[in-house]
């Protein structure tokens, strides 16, 4: 059990460090080759906050265990809207000034319910996870057509504002995406396996542990990235690092987990999970998007809601497992 228990913390730690590195590395090398700033934040940035649920997911795929990989995605989602909006909310109210953004949250809504959808049956089968797959690579072409489009939104000067501080070469940045990218998966086989491991000790589904302790764990460079850039102003950052990162989770963390090993999960997964993401998702679609003459926004009293929300599901969760 110590062993276990220690596994996680390492691999949280390690995960969260190597994910960062990671990050770096790939920002910078895709400015250095003139990557566009808006795709630099919506893809690469997007894509590396969420790099720890896509490993994590794939590897419980592979080992057997639906539960965590479902979990994780999905307890992910949850974390990024309730938990770190709320979070970063209550410390400076959040303004959506990027239309990019904008155009993005009614998109995250509409594939949230596609998802909900697909998972009705309570099964992931190889036909979902590959249409899932498939909307995935429509939005990285819608994205890299709105990004060349809008060079001048909101949301690219936020991105080269962050990128202006972090000084590295290109030798130096290519290095941290090899090693970030190998900490990231060894990081994740200590993670996966100490959860299974500590599921079993305490007779409770690895979903559960997916939902709670590995979610937080792959969600906290989310949470890091969203804290910073609100404390600098950079509003629309930390909105689009959880839309990016709600987008990655629900289509190619999935889509890839499915496609690997189809899986029959609990119907407590749609009836529970799905349900609350769902509503979080439209939350954040009618609190950011701004109708008529309201900015879009996310204010403290908003913020404390979602926070609320998350002590509510998480109370549920440990109530039930119990």
């Amino acid at each position: 059990m110590l062993e276990a228990v220690l596994a996680i913390v390492g691999g949280l730690i390690l995960l969260i460090w190597s994910a960062d590195r990671f990050i770096d590395g790939a920002a910078i090398t895709a400015k250095h080759f003139g990557m566009p700033q808006l795709l630099i934040g919506i893809v690469i940035i997007g894509f590396g906050t969420s790099a720890p649920e896509i490993i994590v997911s794939t590897i419980s795929a592979l080992n057997g265990n639906p539960g965590i990989a479902l979990g994780n995605a999905y307890g992910s989602n949850i974390t990024n809207i309730a938990l770190i909006l709320g979070l970063t909310a209550l410390i400076s109210p959040i303004i959506v000034h990027s239309q990019v953004l904008k155009k993005e949250l009614p998109v995250l809504a509409v594939i949230t319910l596609l998802s909900a959808g697909l998972l009705y049956d309570a099964t992931v089968s190889r036909l979902d996870a590959t249409i899932l797959l498939a909307l995935f690579t429509v939005y990285m072409i819608w994205t890299i057509y709105s990004g060349m489009r809008h060079q001048n939104d909101d949301l690219a000067h936020d991105v080269q504002d962050e990128l202006a501080q972090k000084k590295m070469s290109l030798k130096m940045a290519i290095f941290w995406i090899f090693i970030g990218l190998a900490l990231l998966i060894v990081s994740s086989q200590l993670l996966v396996w100490g959860a299974v491991e500590v599921a079993q000790y305490f007779g409770v589904s690895d979903l559960i542990i997916g939902l709670t302790i590995v979610a937080v764990g792959t969600s906290l460079p989310e949470l890091a990235s969203s804290l910073i850039a609100a404390k600098k102003g950079e509003h629309d950052l930390a909105v689009g690092n959880i839309i990016g990162s709600n987008l990655f989770n629900t289509l190619a963390v999935v889509g890839l987990a499915g496609v690997i090993q189809p899986m029959e999960v609990d119907h407590a997964i749609f009836n529970r999970d799905m349900l609350t993401m769902t509503a979080l998702t439209f939350s954040l679609f009618l609190f950011g998007y701004g109708f008529k003459k309201r900015q879009g926004r996310i204010n403290r009293i908003e913020g404390a809601i979602l926070l609320l929300a998350y002590i509510a599901y998480n109370s549920y969760l440990f109530y039930t497992a119990i």
